[in-house]
């Protein structure tokens, strides 16, 4: 259900039930779960890539399962999961890249939201169509969304259900970088190589000032980065990065 390779530095994780749209169920929740304990701490791997197999990135959660539910319990335990799991990839100390090919919608959509950029295809579709079933986005999406997109827009994708196409996501913000058709895989990868070339240090502390200073006042977020590049200036990668700049080579940064 949840396919994990390893391709140089980067990790690419594959939703693989493309018979059901890569729908997302509890056990997928589960190994994505794990697949993220796991490589927190592998140091060979730099950087995330999610995507899915098929046709789709994800159709989003399984009704299937959630139609089998008898109690409001069991739905609660089940988003709850879901939100963990999410909270997980979006706190991950390295940065990932969503790879989005046909449509992501739902909680497919609030997974890709969850990682750190968005690589899509021209002519794919994202969207939280929860509302056309009588209910809201219970993963994120709410909150998530309307903070990489205008409130406007926000709310009128959560309040209608309707899908947008990646370039007009593109064009909000929503999606860093748009693919062509067949495409959104290998750019996503190298976007991500990208990222890994990175000092592993510095990009865990670039991913917690932008996400814990966005909810602080100015000064006091101002105060945090300044006290971050304080202790990132003592680091072995800085003087690697230093050296590798005077001498026009990339830095062989090793996270220390």
């Amino acid at each position: 259900m949840l396919r994990v390779e390893l391709r140089d530095r980067i990790a690419v994780l594959t939703l693989d039930r493309p018979g059901q749209l890569n729908a997302i169920g509890s056990g997928t929740v589960e190994q994505l779960t794990h697949a993220l304990g796991d490589l927190r701490h592998d140091d060979d791997v730099r950087a995330l890539v999610v995507t899915g197999a098929g046709r789709a990135f994800s159709a989003g959660a399984d009704l299937g399962e959630i139609e089998s539910f008898t109690a409001p319990g069991q739905f609660r335990a089940f988003v709850g999961r879901l939100t963990e799991a999410f909270a997980l990839l979006e706190d991950f100390p390295k940065p990932s890249v969503a790879a989005v090919h046909g449509f992501a919608f739902g909680g497919g959509l609030e997974l890709a939201l969850a990682c750190d950029l968005r690589v899509a295809e021209r002519g794919a579709r994202l969207g939280l169509p929860e509302m056309k079933l009588g209910v809201l986005p219970g993963a994120g999406g709410t909150q998530r969304l309307p903070r990489l997109v205008p409130a406007a827009i926000a709310k009128q994708m959560i309040l209608t259900g309707e899908p947008i196409g990646a370039e007009r996501a593109h064009a909000l913000g929503l999606v860093n970088e748009l693919a062509e058709p067949g495409g959104a895989l290998k750019a996503a990868e190298e976007l991500a190589a990208r990222l890994a070339a990175g000092a592993p240090l510095a990009l865990a502390a670039g991913k917690r000032l932008i996400d814990y200073g966005l909810g602080m006042d100015l000064e006091a977020a101002i105060a945090y980065e300044r006290e971050t590049v304080s202790v990132l200036f003592s680091t072995e990668d800085r003087a690697e990065g230093l050296k590798a700049f005077r001498e026009r080579r990339p830095g062989d940064f090793r996270g220390v």
